[in-house]
């Protein structure tokens, strides 16, 4: 999808966009409808204002009016910028509510819920007029057309049949604007960055895991690096995470037939200061059947969406290598899978992690704090100046918050509130979620150092109290995504499937965080 900024378009546009208010009459500097000045013929009979007078448009939030400009060809009441300038095929009219309270949300989903009524009229081009939109910036507003676009339209048919699928993709969204500004392209050039790398996410948790396994990772990883000239990749074979005495890591592949990895993309956007860097890691089990602690069959339906906080890490470190900001980014996924195989790691096992500490396995299916424990020391040991983990962690989380909000625990007050700001620009929002000492204590062990689960109650608390015992003193977020991975249906700008989360939010932070 393709998106251009225009102060005007000689083209015969297919549908054009308008958003529309239900306090039009408010507003006494504009003539009853709130559109681009040119839109404004100045009489009180202008044949945008008839239709509304009418009732057919009244500006409730999530209205739709299409419009066939064809029958309307020589009615004296149109618009002559309307006639002579956009000549739009069809007008659609989307209302948004009170324009005091219009919020960039509200402008995503509603491009998103566009897109996806465009597609099933087979159109291909559609545009927006930018100053149709009230009470947020050009920038914003333009950044969250784009989001909408590309986030909304998104379908995952990879593996349809060829013959079965129908050409009904947008391919050119222009977004028209009474004056041109570097600003406003700018907004728009990295929304486009950012909106595809979480579609890139979406599909590395949507593809099989017959097709995505540690491997698929390690080489998507190594393409991203090597088509992008500003990251670099190291990758850890089998041999080197023994080597490094991953031990809690490599409990959890021992029960696959597919070799573990270990991914790290890397980024150098301030180099002469080595101190100023944040590492994100990413949960990458590629699919998690809960290991000898086997889980329900219903239950496993979607564990392929078990390396999302990985495909969210890997596809973030893609944006940052184009969008270069001032801060040094490394990005680590750990990647094998759990599996119940002869080799497999039993209950009652006690592992010895990377930095030394025993572990008491409990439940093989606590698999991703054993693998984020190895995951953290590591970035400690490399000089993480701060370090974010994304993980599908705990079933307990959806308990907890649901499906609509991300469950941050951390060390460090400063970059939870910077990932919280971030989650509120992007949409994906985050939730701070308490470390008590009481919970803690769930996790002791009596014959080891500690144990890899600490019971039921407050399971997604003891979960990050448990990667937390590795991280040290080095400021530190969880993000506990188990509740916002996947989506059961389409829901604004959220497609059936996996979201992307937090994949957007992790740049924005880097953003936040550069200096």
């Amino acid at each position: 999808m393709e998106f251009k900024l225009l102060n005007n378009s000689q083209s015969n546009q297919e549908i054009l966009i308008i958003f529309t208010y239900l306090d039009l009459k408010k507003d006494k500097s504009e003539n009853q409808i709130p559109f681009s000045k040119q839109f404004n013929s100045g009489k009180s009979d202008s044949f945008l204002s008839k239709i509304r007078d009418d009732g057919e448009i009244t500006g409730a939030k999530g209205e739709q009016v299409l419009l066939h400009t064809m029958m309307i060809d020589d009615f004296k009441y149109k618009s002559d910028y309307l006639k002579n300038e956009l000549s739009p095929k069809r007008i659609l009219f989307y209302g948004l509510g009170s324009r005091e309270k219009v919020s960039t949300d509200d402008v995503r989903e509603a491009c998103a819920l566009i897109s996806r009524r465009i597609k099933t009229l087979k159109i291909q081009e559609a545009s927006i007029i930018l100053e149709t939109i009230k009470n947020i910036n050009n920038n914003e507003a333009a950044c969250s057309i784009v989001e909408g676009f590309l986030l909304g339209s998104y379908k995952f048919d990879e593996f349809k049949s060829s013959g079965k699928k129908k050409k009904s993709n947008i391919e050119t969204v222009q977004i028209i604007i009474d004056r041109l500004e570097d600003e406003v392209k700018n907004s728009v050039d990295s929304a486009v960055i950012t909106s595809e790398a979480s579609l890139k996410a979406r599909d590395l948790v949507n593809r099989p895991p017959n097709l995505v396994n540690p491997k698929y990772l390690k080489d998507y990883s190594e393409n991203i690096a090597n088509s992008n000239e500003n990251l670099s990749i190291e990758v850890l074979d089998k041999k080197e995470l023994e080597k490094l005495q991953m031990r809690a890591f490599l409990g959890v592949a021992q029960g696959s037939k597919a070799d573990p990895y270990g991914i790290i993309l890397n980024y150098i956007g301030d180099s002469g200061n080595p101190s100023n860097n944040i590492w994100l890691i990413g949960k990458g089990i590629t699919f998690d059947s809960g290991g000898l602690s086997l889980k329900p069959p219903m239950s496993m339906i979607d564990m392929k969406s078990d390396m999302s906080g990985g495909a969210s890490v890997i596809a973030a470190m893609d944006a940052i290598g184009k969008l270069k900001p001032k801060i040094n980014v490394t990005g680590l996924c750990l990647a094998t899978e759990n599996m119940p195989g002869g080799g497999a790691q039993r209950v009652g096992d006690i592992v010895t992690s990377m930095n030394g500490k025993t572990i008491e396995i409990e439940n093989t299916d606590a698999e991703g704090r054993l693998t984020l424990a190895d995951a953290v020391e590591f970035a400690n040991q490399r000089g993480a100046a701060k370090i974010i983990d994304v993980a599908t962690l705990t079933g307990a989380m959806v308990i907890s918050l649901g499906h609509g909000l991300i469950g941050a625990f951390g060390n460090d007050d400063d970059l939870i509130q910077t990932l919280i700001s971030a989650g509120e620009k992007t949409g994906e929002k985050i939730w701070h979620m308490p470390l008590d000492e009481a919970s803690k204590k769930q996790n002791r062990s009596k014959v080891a150092d500690i144990k890899n689960t600490g019971g039921r109650a407050a399971g997604s608390v003891t979960a990050a109290h448990f990667i937390g015992e590795f991280v040290g003193d080095t400021p530190w977020v969880h993000l506990d995504i188990a509740g916002t991975a996947m989506s059961a249906s389409n829901k604004g700008w959220i497609s059936q499937g996996a979201t992307g989360y937090p994949c957007r939010t992790l740049i924005e932070t880097v953003f936040k965080l550069s200096y």
